[in-house]
């Protein structure tokens, strides 16, 4: 079973899966949010593997990653389907496992990624693991020290922030929870799009994408119907790529009203 945190008292269950050199923890906010606002909720945010505190594989495979995610959901919630939302290589991943286990899944809501091949030379990406690996944690002293050093390499405060949660230190000192070696190794796998095998998934699904962001483009619409016939795309204003931390409110609200509506019967 993947490493998952859970917030909420409810019945209703909800999972969340976290993107590239994040982990599940990132929608901690989020999550309080949603079960404050609707107290039947019960959330799972789990830690996909080689990121957070979930075990290290010796390969990146969206096939796999989607049979551990509905693993850990069948232990999880072993009595009722859930809500999954995921973003970006955790978007690729529900997607997947809602295609090739649709009976875990009572709804989907995807977030700025697409179900098509994407750019293998995402030179974004490549720059923030590139960033990661070059600080010397052996002559590391402390988390701000890591921070002004990773500041020349990534500028913006939030995506820094976002990639330094990463670190750790424990009794033999500093560490990355994220397998960084596997992730340099495999990027360009982390774009990829397995062949979905024929299968579709006709429950409710929601995406969602960052107007400045480019991941999820109208040319991509209808190889979303393709495989997701049931889905309604909302686009919101001023955010990028990590649309929940970029527009927390509007994307707790758009979760809200999605997860509020009625279950397809």
């Amino acid at each position: 079973m993947l490493h998952l945190h859970e917030v909420g008292p409810g019945e209703r269950p909800v999972v969340f899966v976290h993107g590239l050199l994040g982990q599940g923890r990132n929608f901690h906010t989020i999550a309080k949010t949603l079960v404050t606002r609707d107290p039947s909720l019960r959330i799972a945010m789990v830690d996909l593997p080689n990121h957070g505190r979930s075990p290290w594989t010796g390969s990146i495979d969206y096939v796999d990653m989607a049979a551990e995610v509905a693993d850990t959901v069948r232990q999880w919630s072993p009595d009722r389907p859930v809500a999954l939302v995921g973003h970006s290589m955790g978007g690729r991943t529900v997607m997947q496992l809602a295609l090739r286990h649709p009976e875990l899944v009572e709804r989907l809501v995807v977030s700025d990624i697409s179900p098509v091949e994407g750019d293998r030379s995402s030179s974004v990406f490549e720059r923030f693991v590139y960033s990661l690996q070059r600080l010397d944690l052996a002559t590391l002293e402390s988390r701000s020290q890591a921070d002004d050093l990773l500041k020349p390499l990534v500028p913006n405060d939030t995506i820094r922030g976002f990639l330094l949660q990463n670190l750790r230190r424990d009794t033999s000192g500093w560490h990355w929870q994220a397998n960084l070696d596997l992730l340099e190794r495999d990027l360009d796998l982390v774009a990829s799009w397995p062949d979905p095998e024929g299968h579709s998934y006709p429950g409710p699904v929601l995406w969602v994408r960052g107007a400045l962001s480019g991941y999820v483009q109208d040319a991509h619409r209808p190889a979303m119907e393709a495989l997701f016939p049931n889905t309604r795309l909302v686009t919101i204003k001023n955010a990028g790529h990590w649309v929940h931390s970029e527009q927390p409110q509007v994307f707790t609200e758009v979760l809200v009203n999605f997860l509020s509506q009625a279950p397809s019967s």
